[in-house]
């Protein structure tokens, strides 16, 4: 790599954070002009719901900071922007949480509709899939697209992800129109707390620091 490579997970300086210190050389915030600063720092101030949603979450953080859990950083944020619908796309696999979830949503005030993955219910093979990628899994596809669609149809103020999986999450948050922020990140392995793989990044989890194989044929 060269510092033309570099980026903000390289530094070890966080002067952005700070301001304290000076910024080095490769820093995205040094190369940036006051023009372009001023260009999205507008977005926040120019725009309501940006800058309601930032202002929210600027109060929760500092209010509660390290005394509210993710849960109950939702309902307070939700509160604060005014949401009154909240829509939670599901895994089907954890219906139970989100059933939990969607209770502690109606206590404090909330109209919910959920949407689980399988929605449609649709055959992988359908879309492509081979099916011997379907042995393990099941062969019913999970559908985050028409989870998206059904939640833009029932004009949600603000939906939460509850364990899609990698890159059916990506399609949700790509076909969404309501806000959506995330409750449940999935990892079976570690019981969805993705980032216990980092903590162990050099001792359990060493493997992870070696190049993954590439499957034949990919």
């Amino acid at each position: 790599m060269t510092i033309e490579d570099f980026s903000c997970v390289d530094c070890g300086v966080k002067n952005c954070e700070a301001r304290n210190s000076e910024y080095p050389e490769f820093c995205p915030t040094a190369a940036l002009t006051e023009e372009e600063i001023q260009k999205v720092t507008d977005l926040y101030c120019n725009d309501e719901m940006n800058q309601k949603v930032s202002v929210a979450s600027a109060e929760i953080e500092n209010d509660h900071y390290c005394q509210y859990t993710r849960v109950q950083e939702i309902v307070e944020f939700a509160h604060k922007i005014g949401a009154k619908k909240i829509g939670i796309a599901t895994c089907i696999g954890l219906l139970e949480e989100s059933r939990i979830f969607a209770r502690i949503l109606r206590v404090n005030g909330f109209e919910v509709y959920g949407i689980s993955c399988k929605v449609g219910s649709v055959d992988k093979v359908e879309i492509g899939v081979p099916a011997c990628h379907t042995e393990v899994s099941g062969p019913v596809m999970c559908n985050p697209i028409m989870q998206a669609m059904l939640l833009n149809k029932e004009q949600t103020d603000l939906n939460v992800v509850v364990g899609l999986c990698v890159g059916h999450d990506s399609l949700f948050y790509k076909y969404a129109k309501g806000l959506t922020t995330t409750l449940v990140t999935k990892d079976r392995v570690l019981g969805h707390n993705p980032v216990a793989a980092l903590y162990q990044a050099r001792s359990y989890y060493r493997k992870l620091m070696q190049p993954q194989e590439k499957e034949e044929g990919k």
